[in-house]
Parts: C-alpha cells; structure tokens; sequence
C-alpha cells in the first residue's frame, strides 16, 4: 500500500531550495516511498498535516499534544532531524501509537567536532584576535595569551553518544577528561577513559566544562551560580547542548565579575539572544548552528530516512525514544499492515 511522507518546510528557503543541501531524500525514492515538502512552515506540526501522511521528516516544528487534537490516522513514524526532543511531546506520541525517532548517529561526529572548534576557539581568543587584526590593534595582541590544552582537564556534563565522541576527538591532546553523568554505567566510562564523579567535583577541577546534556526537568538550570563559583577563574564553559541547561543571568555575572574566564556558547535561553552576552568580549557566540555541515546533513538525513523506509516495510526504526509505544496494540498492529 501507498506510503506518503511529509517533509517540514523549514528546510526551504524563499526560493525554495534545501538550505541543508543533501540530506539523503534519495532513499525515500528508492524505497518507492512518496514524499513532498509540507506546505505550511509552522511551529509545531499542525492536525492537518498529522492526518495527510504516514511520515514526516522534521527539523524545527515542535509536536505537542495538540497537533494530534482530532486525528483519526496520525503518522506512524515522526523522524526528528536531530537529536534534541525537549519540544516533543512523548507522552502525545506514545498514546496516538506513533514512533518519535532522532539522529544521534547522524548528529555525533558533527556536534562533537564543532564542540572541539569551540573549545579551542574560546582558548585561543580566536575570535578577539581577528577583531584585533580587522581594528588594527596589533598592539594588544600580548593581552590575549591563549591557552593551551595539554595537562588540562575537560569535564563534561553528560557522558552520552556525543561526549564519548568527544572524548575520543580530545585523546590526542593527552588531557584528562572528567564527567557527570548519572546514566552513563561506569565499565562505559572505564572503556572512554573518564572519571565519572559528582557534578560539583567536576566544576571544582577542570579547566573546561562542556555541556553535552540533554534538557529535562532534571538538567534544567542545573549549571548556575552555585556550579559556577567552584570552578577556577581560569576556567571557561562550553555549552553546544541546549541553552536553559546553564542558568543564563548566573552565566553572565560569572562572566563578568571574573569568576569563571570565559565561555563558548551555540545555544541559549532564549533564541535569538538579545541580552549582556551580546557585549562581553570574554564569550564567543554561535547561533545554534556551529555543527551545521554537509556531514551533518547527510547523516541526520541518512538517518532519519532510513527509519521512515524501516516503518514503511513493518520493521522497528533504531533510535526510538518513546519506547513504550513498541508495545502498543495501536502501534503495532498499523505497522503490521504495512509490513503486509
């Protein structure tokens, strides 16, 4: 039987080209699936484009229990091109029997890469030094010495897919690498070379602290002032996760007073930020995109593809992350059609 997808428009441009490029839509056509990009750019995924496919393949469009408000027939699979779900509602999902997917290996390699660049961007002034170049201020290139990261220790908060990447990438550096993560089973941590121990241990003794978390009630705010003071004010904090993870007015007076060195932020409480961060040389700023790369592309694309062909064909997609909804008779016995 006929299986559409539904890809959401915020891919597009105003000219209508896929600003991402690539992103593996090839597989849908050999698979002989249907798809179209959706027509409407929303900010969540609206009951009438629930009702119209089997599929959708999104990025930006948060889901909420709303957008399944009055659908008979909603999609069996929504793939987030992505590894965030905090905009997604599970418990919606799981009741209307539909399978929520990420990419988290699409998105690991990219977003560990670009958290490295970050890290020693923020450690080397680079972006003050090109200031310094474009204003013609040679002169005080020696009041920016960068630091380098040999000996150092980088503490990570949330030893996932993406920090264990990370560690591997920051292996050649020989610096000691320390985490919290209380999911992370410590023959993994053993396996990746980190010491796992308690958030505040980890402040206290690293040079940068890397949020790799992903938001929940429980990660919400859970870097603030208290986090923050036990750290060395030669320290820096890195944050490529999500923004409310850090306590962003604790954040900038840390800044400022000189607490902590400086920082290298892609996300932040609220986007586009507009606040004291935009003025502090100490902070190199990223609009949530650093990771953004054909590699990226292609392996969020991949990935989500291939879960929508895997529902398609009656098969469970990797990387569910409403689990629960497996067992559901709804869920099932629509994916048994199919297979069929």
């Amino acid at each position: 039987m006929a299986f559409s997808v539904g890809i959401s428009s915020d891919f597009l441009d105003a000219t209508g080209r896929n600003v991402w490029g690539d992103i593996g839509l090839a597989g849908l056509d050999a698979a002989g699936l249907e798809w179209e990009y959706m027509q409407d750019n929303t900010q969540a995924i609206t009951p009438a484009q629930m009702e119209k496919y089997d599929a959708i393949l999104y990025a930006a469009p948060a889901v909420t229990a709303e957008s399944f408000a009055g659908v008979a027939n909603p999609p069996l699979i929504l793939a987030r091109f992505g590894v965030g779900y905090d905009a997604v509602d599970l418990a919606a999902c799981t009741a209307a029997g539909t399978v929520a997917t990420i990419t988290p290996d699409g998105a690991r390699g990219p977003v560990a890469t670009a958290t490295l660049s970050m890290l020693l961007s923020v450690m080397h002034h680079t972006v003050t030094k090109d200031r310094l170049v474009r204003d013609q201020r040679w002169d005080l290139r020696e009041n920016f010495m960068g630091t380098g990261l040999a000996g150092k220790t980088v503490g990570l908060l949330g030893v996932g897919n993406t920090g264990g990447e990370l560690i591997r990438l920051l292996a050649p550096f020989g610096v000691r690498c320390v985490g919290y993560d209380p999911f992370c089973p410590p023959e993994r941590a053993a396996d990746l070379g980190v010491e796992l121990m308690e958030l505040e241990d980890v402040a206290t003794c690293c040079d940068a602290l890397i949020v790799m978390a992903v938001l929940t009630e429980q990660t919400r705010h859970i870097v603030n002032a208290s986090i923050l003071h036990r750290m060395k004010p030669t320290s820096v904090v890195i944050n490529m996760a999500r923004g409310p993870i850090i306590k962003e007015p604790d954040l900038i007076a840390a800044l400022v007073s000189g607490t902590i060195a400086g920082a290298g932020l892609d996300v932040f409480e609220e986007e586009p930020v507009n606040n004291e961060l935009l003025g502090l040389d100490n902070v190199t700023l990223s609009p949530h995109c650093l990771s953004w790369t054909d590699e990226m592309s292609l392996g969020n694309g991949g990935s989500c593809v291939t879960a929508i062909v895997d529902v398609a064909h009656g098969r469970t997609p990797r990387f569910v992350i409403n689990r629960e909804v497996l067992d559901s008779a709804v869920f099932k016995d629509r994916l048994t059609l199919h297979a069929g």
